[in-house]
């Protein structure tokens, strides 16, 4: 009598995303793959309540929802399915988005159009409990870092400022920042401007990526 293989269950996975092209795409991917393909949404409200009856080892989020942030939502899902492992799907490779996702409970963050291979490496990554991160953003990142911890380091900041831009990064408002470090909110508003004069940075985003450059997040 032969030895039987031992029964290994497919991964399963959720789709939410607006596009149906970009649906059909990943299910064309996955389906060549060992996954289950759960369900497909297009909306917030639907991958709520599809939730509610299964809950998919994978979600691939698109952070761009018609009637919810994926952002928001990741957050949501977190504290709802803890064991749950969402993957962001979008357009956006801007380490702001990226930084909000991962700090919001996502386990990858991967770009649209992204190839059948990196999409199955991102899958089997987060069911093993790590992170992955598009290699096409990991390489933005780098570049970034390269060339922007150069004229960083140029412009030197005053301790304040560093604790004011830190403290942005984290997205605390004028009165927050105020508030934790005993000043009125009109003395930070003269230190961000004084960041945004010193930098040449008018975008609070652009502050992030600036205290990213400078290994304050």
């Amino acid at each position: 009598m032969e030895n039987q293989q031992p029964f290994t269950p497919s991964t399963t996975i959720g789709i939410a995303d607006d596009h149906p092209l970009i649906i059909h795409g990943l299910q064309q991917m996955l389906r060549e793959e060992i996954y289950d393909i759960l369900f497909t949404v297009q909306n917030g409200s639907e991958l709520l309540q599809q939730l509610n009856s299964y809950t998919p080892d994978v979600l691939l989020l698109d952070i761009e929802l018609p009637d919810a942030s994926g952002i928001d939502l990741c957050l949501t899902l977190r504290n709802l399915y803890p064991h749950l492992a969402i993957i962001a799907l979008t357009n956006h490779d801007d380490i702001v988005y990226v930084r909000k996702m991962i700090r919001n409970g996502a386990h990858g963050y991967l770009l649209k159009g992204t190839e059948k291979q990196q999409l199955v490496d991102a899958i089997d990554s987060v069911v093993s409990g790590e992170q992955y991160i598009d290699r096409q953003i990991e390489h933005h990142i780098l570049q970034q870092s390269l060339h922007g911890k150069k004229a960083s380091a140029a412009v030197r900041l005053t301790n304040r400022e560093v604790e004011i831009l830190a403290l942005i990064a984290n997205e605390y408002s004028n009165q927050e920042i105020a508030d934790r470090l005993f000043l009125s909110v009109r003395t930070v508003e003269s230190h961000r401007h004084s960041l945004n004069q010193k930098l040449h940075i008018k975008t609070t985003a652009g502050l992030v990526r600036e205290a990213y450059l400078r290994g304050l997040i």
